[in-house]
């Protein structure tokens, strides 16, 4: 790959795009692609397998663009790596083929890594487009609605995916540290990079509305719908992200080491074992300190199972010591055989720990503290316990260096924002809309996500007969960034007002915006 990232005019950014079997819609993507205000540009089309679309390709007559055609079908993990091995700009962004840019999506993008911000990796905010799709490829707008406009959060990527890969543009460079996309899969696959990319490095969130994605109404031919469907399937591919871990060194994450104790394998040991494996989310290794013989009796496919040989009648205090000269992880949780699994069992204490600023302080991984020594500590401490008070049972020796435990208190947890936005969700089904309008307002100025959190407390508000509270703030957002919605809202309580006037206006501006001939905020 070329190294000569820059011409005059700036960074030169590679745009990958990969198809398959949908050239009408290809060719309406490679026009937003032509039509950007920034020209320093190498779009690669990669189709993996389908109709033969150079015909669409050569109509545009642009240097910048380049061709992979294949016949075999191999999946988008693999298209992504071809077009990667192509690549030569300073940066990399992505297109799917029925999804289309704004005219300043990359110039925004560039403009943020280059000038605002350290990160190496940067996303907009993106219309979700409900359509129906008809057989010769056209579509029909129903709605396009800002579904999601929120900042970037580190433990919430860990469980869900808020960045689109077709609002992210990041360092090209940054794939020799994540590896390549993984081919194995076949669903998932933008999260599980996104994923591996905030172990090196955190998202810049650029607030505007720079593109849009299909979302066709009824049964979809998206990967990402079509794979869901064999559950058992699917469940394999999470499982796998979930067990990836890039190359260290990792600048933004401290690794976890999991020591599993239990005086024989047994099946509720198994059973706890198998519980880890599908409830851990954060980055982790498990250690387990036991005979060979317990260790091949395992029947469980873990990349991240790391043995550690132990006598069959090792105590617990043993069993840790042993475990504890392998672990390179800078926390340590601590999980013995009968320890209950459950959702966020490690997230919520890790998360305490990495936060609390106290020395000496561990936190327990059930909130009932039903095991005295089941906790999430930093390697240091532990090691210091253990290496000065060895003779000491493991709580007694927590006690002896200082060491004290307990569950993290409400504030200390992650995902408040998601939290309180579920109560909301929870209270609007109750119907108390003023309410829930009142948490949202209370979200956007709390945690940010401005433009969702706002645009949700218009709704609640004008559900609520709070008319002029609901008008005061579409008129906020549509001077600030307008969306569909908001200016259907903003125009209907106008127009019970009798500015109907107004109404006209905002109303013809979110229609042309739906059939896609303005873009509002020009």
């Amino acid at each position: 790959m070329s190294e000569n990232y820059y011409t005059n005019d700036g960074p030169v950014v590679s745009v990958l795009i990969p198809t398959y079997n949908r050239p009408q819609s290809l060719y309406k993507a490679l026009v937003s692609v032509f039509r950007q205000d920034y020209e320093n540009l190498q779009v690669i089309v990669v189709n993996d397998g389908g109709e033969d679309v150079r015909d669409i390709v050569d109509s545009f007559h642009d240097s910048r663009l380049e061709y992979i055609c294949r016949n075999e079908n191999r999946g988008k993990a693999y298209s992504l790596n071809e077009a990667i091995g192509r690549s030569e700009g300073k940066y990399l962004c992505y297109l799917d083929d029925d999804d289309i840019y704004y005219p300043f999506h990359v110039r925004m993008l560039v403009d943020a890594l280059e000038n605002e911000t350290d990160c190496q990796v940067a996303y907009s905010d993106l219309y979700k487009v409900y359509c129906n799709q008809f057989p010769d490829g056209t579509q029909q707008v129903l709605s396009k609605v800002v579904e999601v406009s929120r900042d970037f959060d580190r433990f919430l990527m860990l469980v869900f995916n808020h960045v689109l890969h077709v609002s992210l543009m990041h360092h090209r460079d940054l794939i020799e540290k994540t590896g390549p996309y993984n081919e194995r899969l076949n669903v998932l696959i933008d999260w599980d990079m996104t994923r591996r990319l905030m172990f090196f490095s955190d998202f810049y969130h650029v607030p505007e509305i720079t593109g849009e994605y299909s979302h066709p109404a009824g049964d979809s031919d998206r990967i990402s719908v079509q794979r869901r469907k064999d559950k058992n399937e699917y469940m394999e591919n999470v499982l796998t992200i979930m067990t990836t871990r890039p190359p260290k060194p990792w600048p933004k994450f401290g690794d976890l080491s999991i020591i599993f104790i239990s005086e024989r394998l047994d099946k509720r040991a198994g059973k706890t074992i198998g519980e880890i494996r599908h409830r851990t989310f954060y980055p982790y290794k498990l250690f387990l300190p036991m005979p060979e013989s317990d260790f091949n009796r395992l029947n469980i496919d873990m990349p991240n199972l790391v043995f550690v040989s132990a006598g069959s009648s090792s105590c617990a205090e043993l069993q840790l010591d042993t475990a504890l000269k392998k672990c390179d992880g800078e926390y340590i949780a601590l999980v013995p055989a009968d320890f209950s699994v459950r959702d966020l069992w490690i997230e919520n204490p890790i998360y305490a720990l990495i936060n609390c600023s106290d020395q000496r302080q561990g936190f327990l991984l059930d909130k009932e503290g039903g095991h005295p020594w089941a906790a999430v500590f930093r390697r240091d401490d532990l090691r210091f316990a253990r290496t000065h008070f060895s003779d000491l049972s493991i709580s007694e020796s927590l006690k002896a260096a200082g060491i004290s435990i307990r569950w993290p208190r409400n504030e200390e947890l992650p995902f408040q924002f998601d939290n309180l936005y579920n109560e909301a969700l929870s209270i609007e089904r109750d119907g108390d809309w003023l309410e829930a309008a009142q948490i949202y307002e209370y979200i956007a100025e709390k945690f940010q996500n401005r433009l969702w959190m706002k645009r949700l407390a218009a709704r609640a508000f004008f559900k609520a007969g709070r008319h002029e509270e609901s008008q005061n703030i579409c008129n906020e957002i549509n001077r600030w960034r307008p969306t569909v919605d908001t200016l259907f809202l903003e125009a209907k309580i106008r127009r019970e007002n009798g500015d109907l006037d107004s109404a006209i206006e905002l109303l013809t501006t979110a229609a042309k915006t739906l059939e896609g001939h303005e873009l509002i905020w020009t």
